[in-house]
C-alpha cells in the first residue's frame, strides 16, 4: 500500500454525483444531466469530422480562431476571452488565478453542485448562503456574507438546480455592495434560455463593473455538452491571469472547430433554443395544473421541491420511464427533453398526485 499522503482537503472533498444514465436495454428518457436533447447540426457534425483527421496534432493552445469569433460575437476584445474545458474547469481557473490558501469564496446553495469542489481543490474555504425557499438567490444575504476574508463571490444566474434568475435591479443594488477588490463571477451557463424581462443583461453588467467576470458554456444551448468547450470573458488583466492558470491545450481540436461552426449555425440553433424554451412552459403549465409547486425556471430544466421524498420520487420517476436528478434533502430536477419525454414524465406525475 501506497504510503504517499494525500492532501487533507480531499477527505473532505463533496462528491460531484452526475446525472444518472438510463440502464442498459432500458427504454427511458435521460433527463438527468441538462444535455441539449438535439444533436449537433449537420454543419457542425461536419466540422468535427474534418478536425478528427488531425487528432495526431495539438490544438491551438489560445484557441485563436474560437477566441476571435466569440469576441466579434460578444463585442469585446480578443484579449477578454479565455476558452477552457468547460464552464467547470474555466471557474477552476479563476479561482486558482485570484484566490490565496484561506480566502472564503461565498457562494449560493442548493446551486451547482462544483462550487464547493472547485473552491476547495483551490485552497479557499467554501461559504455557503442558503437560497430563498421559491429557489431564488438572496442576493442581500450573499452581501451579508462578504468579510475581510472573502475574494470571490459566486452569482449562478438562471440558478441550477432551481431555476429562477436574478432580477438587473437586485443584482445592481448587490453589485453596489460587494468591494472592488472582490470579484464576482457571474456564471451564465444557461443563459440563452432566459426570458424573464427583468433579467439583466450579463455583458451589460460585465462593462459596468470591473470586478465581474462572466462564465459561458457550449454545453447547454449549443449541444455540445460531450466536447466541453466553455469560457469566461474578464477584464484584460484578470482574463490575462485566468489564462496563466489554464490547463495548456485544454480545449480539443475538434471542440475549437465544433464551437466555431456553432457559432456560424447561431439562427439554426436560436430556432432549437426556442423549440426547448417551448417545451419548458409546457412542462411548467403540465405540472402547476397538476398542483406541483415549480419555480419560474428561466434555463432548460425544471424544480420539484420535494425535500426528503426525493430519492423515493426519481426511482419511482426512472421505472416509468423518465430519469431525472434527485438532490436528496432538497428535490428533484428534471431537464426539457424532446416532446415526447414530457409526455411521459407528465403522465407520471398525474399518478402520482393521486398516489
Amino acid at each position: 500500500m501506497s504510503r504517499v499522503p494525500l492532501r487533507q482537503a480531499l477527505a473532505e472533498l463533496p462528491a460531484y454525483v452526475p446525472g444518472a444514465r438510463s440502464p442498459v436495454g432500458a427504454a427511458a428518457f435521460k433527463l438527468s444531466s441538462n444535455e441539449n436533447p438535439y444533436p449537433p447540426l449537420p454543419s457542425v457534425v461536419a466540422a468535427i469530422a474534418d478536425a478528427a483527421v488531425d487528432a495526431n496534432r495539438y490544438p491551438d493552445m489560445f484557441a485563436t480562431e474560437l477566441t476571435g469569433a466569440l469576441a466579434e460575437r460578444l463585442d469585446v476584445p480578443a484579449e477578454s476571452v479565455v476558452t477552457g474545458c468547460g464552464s467547470v474547469a474555466v471557474l477552476g481557473h479563476v479561482l486558482t488565478a485570484v484566490c490565496e490558501p484561506g480566502d472564503e469564496v461565498v457562494f449560493p446553495w442548493r446551486s451547482f453542485e462544483a462550487y464547493p469542489i472547485a473552491v476547495t481543490l483551490a485552497g479557499a474555504v467554501p461559504v455557503r448562503v442558503p437560497v430563498a425557499a421559491d429557489g431564488r438567490l438572496d442576493l442581500e444575504a450573499l452581501a451579508d456574507a462578504i468579510t475581510e476574508r472573502t475574494r470571490v463571490v459566486v452569482v449562478c444566474t438562471p440558478n441550477n438546480p432551481t431555476g429562477p434568475a436574478v432580477h438587473a435591479d437586485e443584482l445592481d443594488a448587490f453589485l453596489a455592495r460587494v468591494p472592488d477588490d472582490v470579484l464576482v463571477v457571474l456564471d451564465e451557463a444557461y443563459v440563452e434560455f432566459v426570458r424573464d424581462p427583468h433579467a439583466p443583461d450579463g455583458l451589460a453588467v460585465y462593462r459596468a463593473h470591473p470586478n465581474v467576470v462572466l462564465l459561458r458554456t457550449f454545453s447547454k444551448a449549443y449541444g455540445l455538452a460531450g466536447l466541453r468547450v466553455g469560457y469566461a470573458v474578464a477584464r484584460p488583466r484578470l482574463a490575462a491571469g485566468i489564462r496563466q492558470a489554464t490547463t495548456p491545450f485544454g480545449v480539443s481540436h475538434v471542440a475549437q472547430l465544433a464551437a466555431v461552426a456553432s457559432l456560424r449555425a447561431s439562427r439554426e440553433l436560436a430556432a432549437r433554443v426556442e423549440g426547448i424554451v417551448a417545451e419548458r412552459t409546457r412542462l411548467l403549465t403540465g405540472l402547476r395544473s397538476q398542483g406541483w409547486d415549480v419555480p419560474d425556471s428561466q434555463a432548460n430544466f425544471v424544480w420539484l421541491g420535494l425535500g426528503d421524498a426525493s430519492a423515493s420520487f426519481a426511482e419511482r420517476s426512472a421505472r416509468a420511464g423518465v430519469v431525472v436528478r434527485p438532490f436528496q434533502g432538497d428535490g428533484v430536477r428534471v431537464s426539457v427533453g424532446e416532446p415526447e419525454a414530457t409526455d411521459v414524465f407528465l403522465e407520471f406525475t398525474a399518478a402520482e398526485r393521486v398516489r
